[in-house]
Formats: C-alpha cells, structure tokens, sequence
C-alpha cells in the first residue's frame, strides 16, 4: 500500500467530513465548491449544476482524442443527520483514525466513495487523461431525499447521459449491478363523523381502508411469493397508516402510504394498475376512496457480460487476487434514474452497508485503496 496514496485519500476524507452537508436542511453549497475547485485546478471543465437555490452538483468532464464510451462516476454528497449526539464516542463532523479506519458522519455513506473517485479524478489527471471517450465526475446532493434535486435533475436536464455509470456505494469493493424498482401509492378512505357512543350513525374511514388494504394482502400474499429473481424478491409495505382525529370520534377520513419494490422485469405502471385494480374490485363506492399515485422508478439489471462490468470483473481479480462477488440490493440508489436508458449501471466502493446511517461510521482505509486502484485500471480498460 502506498503510504502517500494512503495519506492523500485520508486526507481528503478529512475534509469531506469536516464540510457538513446533512439532510435535512440538504445545503451542498461548501462541500461542492470545495470538490469544484479540486477538479478545476486538475483541469477538468467543471459545472455547478443547481436547479435549488443551496442544493448544488458537481460535473466535471475530460475528455479524451479518440472515440469512446462516455463513462461517469457518481458519489453523493450529503448525509443523514447526526442523530443522537450522545451515541457518537467522537465529533461527527472531525475524522478520527484509528485502527486502519477513519470514523465521522458520512465517512462510509458516502463520502468514503466521493474521496476515493476525487482521487481517482485527479490522478488521472495527473496522468494525461483518457485517451478516448468521455470520463464524467459526478458528485450530487439530495440523494438522502430520493435525489430530485440531484441525479434525477442531472438525468432529466440532459447534463449526464453516459453509457456506464458507477455510483460509490458500500459494497466493500464487491458489485451490484441489479436493483428493484420501487413504486409508492397512497389510498385514502372517507366516511361520516358521528359519535363514538352511536357509531352505527357514521361511516367509518378506517374500517373502509382496513377492507381495502386486507384485500391488498390477501392478493400480495399469493401474487408476489412466485415473483423471485435470484436473491431479489417482489415486496410490499404498509408504511403509514394515519385516521381519526380523536377516540370518542367515528373517523371521517384515513389515509395508508405504500411502498411497492419490483423486481427488475415488473414496471412501475403496471404495478401501480395492478393495485388499483384490487383496490376497485373490492365493492366500495367510488365517491368514498381513492388510489393516487406518488413516485417511482423502475429496477435495473445491468449484464453480468458488459463492458463495464467484465473491466470490474478483471481489475478487481488483477489487484485484489479474488473473484468479485455480485451483492444483492435492498435499498435503491441514485442509479434508478438511468433505469430505462439502456446503459450498464454498478455499484462499487469501499465500506460495508452496515456502517452507513449509524453513529461512528467508519471506512476502512485499505479499502478506499484498494477501490482506487481497481477504478482506475476500469477506466483504463474502457478509455485507455
């Protein structure tokens, strides 16, 4: 292990830790100027994207004399907050190093990623650049807020279209290159007040949605137990149920959230039909409740024999001596937005997902390493 590569990645992670950027309030503004002012100096055409006044992107782009693919990284850059601060044995926002691990807020998720791809852009740099193609550093905020303001801003304005993108994720430099996609709905039942002592007067909202959401059981129950794909199974969550506004009152109104995720081969559409439809054929009026639709992105499979990820495949067994593993995704990441782009999509970094939104995080130090060398020679295999 270099011992000045070494130092430069703490180092660097140092920073990033000591520019707080939470979620909320979600303010990026510090941590990306620092990072844009990093990229620039390194010779990188650099762009603050930002579409909210303090929720700011980095873009940063060099490209090479040949022709090529167009590949981009991405790590993201704000945090969860601190949470209970009595819980941290050190200052979040100060890293500590210790035992071959640097500890602080975001250390693991992600801005032990985002200093490792903010090595790995200079050194490139430092190197000449591609010789073909199109290398991109992305580095988005609102990523802890499902990303409007970050990677779906970037994908949606056009400023990054590339044909492989690697997000910085904990997956202790193993891949994913799968993820289900995820569809949320809500339902809300009405009904008509009355008194608790005579509730045969009323209507009930909540015992109209507990028929509505017993037959959505029932027939998730039987519809996804066959809805598997390897390790990555269909899923469904009652996540909020809210009704009523006081005990001695019939509800006149509640309200049920729902998270859907999908497998890669089912579509956000269709799995929000597929519910209305159970929704409808259970019997209740119209008038008295409703399906509305909230957000969604459909799941990915990037091929096990794409370019990217065959280079992931040889430089990880090149300068790890070991077979990469591919993992299994239970959360979503910012890669979701590129779902239907037809583009290859991976998850790398160094870390593990049990560190990430916990007190005293931690990266370990060899492998924020050991990620750098193995992305640098990805992207000396796809752009030279």
């Amino acid at each position: 292990m270099s011992k000045k590569m070494q130092s430069e990645l703490v180092s660097i992670l140092s920073d990033l830790i000591a520019l707080p950027s939470p979620y909320p309030p979600g303010t990026s503004v510090e941590i990306c100027a620092y990072t844009a002012k990093r990229l620039k100096k390194a010779g990188y055409k650099v762009e603050i994207a930002t579409r909210k006044k303090g929720v700011d992107n980095v873009v940063a782009r060099m490209k090479g004399k040949g022709k090529g693919p167009v590949i981009a990284f991405n790590a993201h850059v704000d945090t969860v907050g601190v949470g209970e601060r009595s819980n941290w044995k050190s200052d979040p926002y100060k890293a500590l190093v210790k035992n071959g691990l640097v500890h602080g807020l975001g250390a693991g998720n992600c801005k032990g990623s985002m200093a490792v791809q903010i090595w790995i852009a200079e050194e490139i740099a430092r190197r000449g650049g591609p010789a073909s193609g199109e290398l991109i550093f992305t580095f988005v905020a609102d990523e802890e807020n499902l990303g409007p303001e970050g990677m779906e801003f970037l994908r949606k304005s056009g400023k990054v279209r590339p044909d492989a993108l690697i997000l910085g994720a904990q997956t202790e430099n193993n891949l994913i290159v799968a993820e289900r996609g995820v569809m949320w709905a809500r339902l809300t039942t009405r009904g008509r007040a009355a008194h608790a002592g005579n509730p045969a007067a009323g209507d009930n909202a909540i015992l109209r949605m507990m028929r509505l959401v017993g037959a959505l059981s029932s027939y998730y129950d039987k519809a996804l137990a066959t809805r598997v794909s390897g390790a990555m199974k269909s899923t469904v969550n009652i996540g909020m149920f809210h009704g009523g506004h006081n005990t001695n009152v019939v509800p006149s109104a509640c309200t049920v959230e729902i998270d859907r995720r999908l497998l890669p081969n089912e579509k956000v559409k269709d799995a929000f039909k597929e519910l209305k439809k159970v929704v409808d054929g259970v019997g209740e009026p119209k008038s008295m409740y409703g399906v509305e639709f909230l957000t969604g992105t459909n799941g990915f499979f990037a091929p096990e024999n794409g370019a990217a990820v065959g280079a992931f495949e040889a430089a990880v067994k090149a300068h790890s001596r070991r077979k990469v593993k591919f993992l299994n995704a239970t959360g979503v990441s910012d890669g979701r937005y590129y779902a239907d782009d037809g583009i290859e999509i991976i998850n790398f970094g160094p870390g593990s997902g049990a560190q990430g939104h916990a007190a005293n995080e931690s990266v370990p130090i060899a492998e924020m390493v050991d990620a750098a060398h193995i992305q640098l020679d990805v992207v000396k295999r796809l752009l030279g």
